[in-house]
């Protein structure tokens, strides 16, 4: 598994933080401490709990893509418009 981290240097130290989680996050002295430890701290979270994706449906006009592609007043629609369009001598 691949997590994107943000790393930080502030007041001498090195910050390590999982992009879209700032609470997880781990300072420590050196770039290569901060990375190690948030990833041993990520690996305890998901050796302690179960790590899942999931697929949010679309929203906006996105969400009606598709929506109608079986419906026979649809194919009469599009075969009128392509009819007037074809017919049309300034096209």
């Amino acid at each position: 598994m691949t997590v994107s981290v943000f790393i930080e240097s502030t007041g001498g130290q090195f910050c390590a933080s999982v992009v879209g989680s700032p609470q997880l996050r781990c300072v420590r002295p050196s770039r290569a401490e901060a990375i190690a430890a948030l990833q041993n701290e990520l690996a305890q979270k998901v050796a302690a709990g179960e790590l899942v994706n999931i697929d949010l449906p679309p929203v906006g006009v996105s969400g009606l893509a598709g929506l109608f592609k079986d419906d026979p007043t649809l194919s009469e629609i599009i075969d009128d418009i392509y009819r007037e369009r074809d017919a049309d001598p300034h096209r």
